[in-house]
């Protein structure tokens, strides 16, 4: 892995230090690049707020071999990691490969590793047809994020995504702010509930929301009829002065548990941050930054030795904290003294 983030610190230049720990203090206001918005302390508070969560150690038990595989969403996974859907490696991560080689080197490496890849979208065109392209390629084996847009792009490209092979679509419903999409001529916007119930029923797959922060939108999402959400803040990147994910978590999945699938994203780091996730109430975890890392540093064969550090720790986190399935996780095996 070493090697591996070396090659994408000289790739990724200008754009990414690929520091020792990705918490967003030497990128801060670097957007586009790989930073948070402003201050950046919407990044920074994701990776600090995971990292004040402390585990109970117990190894009296029989959890020797740890349980990591579930289904969600209509795909059976090897462990609760998805990759998330981030794209744009011309002006978000210096240019150093092809869009579509890196789209499909990371869904391909999910793929293999029996996880699950997201594909992002955005202007221009070639990110969201590179995302169809791969999850084309794969089988179907992908959720396509398409970004909130007005008028008929959202249901357009929600079509091509089907075409493509999809059977789960998501909409990250946190970049309804970003106004410099407006300003081309893309617009996108915020959806009311009544807006949302109307966008789902239209679309003929499972449907994610990504981008729940509160109890009450996801709730909303529920009786919209959604499949899932995502508790995210974009990674930081669209509004300045959120919480880390981490601290909203709890609460949000609370509300909808057992209605709906749960994920979350924002900060993680580890397969022992994954595990954290799982205890604050998600069925399963994105990781972002990290994984276009991997995959410019080395190809899919780097995405998939990431996730196989991804899957050791989390075993191991596992095994420590007595854990026996990933589908079992509860609260209990964090510490709250």
């Amino acid at each position: 892995m070493e090697e591996i983030r070396e090659k994408a610190r000289t790739l990724m230049k200008g754009y990414c230090r690929v520091c020792p720990v990705c918490d967003g203090r030497a990128c801060a206001g670097q957007v586009p690049g790989m930073g948070g918005l402003g201050t950046g302390s919407g990044f920074q508070d994701n990776v600090r707020a995971l990292s004040e969560i402390r585990f109970n150690m117990r190894c009296l038990h029989d959890a020797a071999e740890p349980d990591t595989d579930l289904s969600l969403l209509g795909f059976d996974l090897s462990m609760p990691v998805l990759a998330a859907p981030i794209g744009g490696v011309s002006f978000n991560m210096g240019g150093g490969m092809e869009e579509q080689d890196y789209i499909l080197a990371k869904l391909s490496a999910c793929a293999d590793e029996g996880c699950l890849g997201c594909t992002g979208d955005g202007v221009p065109d070639f990110i969201h047809e590179s995302g169809f392209a791969a999850v084309k390629e794969l089988d179907g084996r992908g959720i396509p994020f398409i970004k909130p847009w007005e008028d008929q792009e959202l249901f357009s490209k929600a079509e091509k995504a089907l075409e493509a092979g999809a059977t789960v679509i998501g909409m990250d419903v946190d970049a309804a702010g970003l106004v410099t999409l407006r300003k081309m001529g893309r617009p996108v916007s915020p959806k009311p509930a009544a807006r949302l119930a109307e966008i789902i029923e239209q679309i003929p797959a499972r449907f994610v929301v990504k981008g729940v922060m509160t109890a009450d939108e996801a709730k909303i999402c529920v009786d919209a009829g959604a499949a899932g959400i995502v508790v995210s803040n974009h990674g930081g990147r669209v509004l300045d002065g959120v919480p880390g994910t981490a601290r909203v978590l709890r609460d949000v999945a609370a509300a909808v548990q057992g209605q709906i699938a749960v994920l979350a994203d924002g900060g993680v780091r580890s397969g022992a941050d994954v595990l954290r996730m799982l205890a604050l109430g998600a069925d399963a975890v994105m990781i972002g930054r990290p994984f276009s890392v991997a995959v410019l540093g080395g190809g899919k064969d780097g995405a998939c030795a990431y996730l196989a550090q991804i899957r050791q720790e989390l075993v191991q986190s596992m095994v420590l904290t007595g854990t026996a399935s990933v589908r079992s996780v509860d609260s209990s095996i964090l510490w709250s003294g």
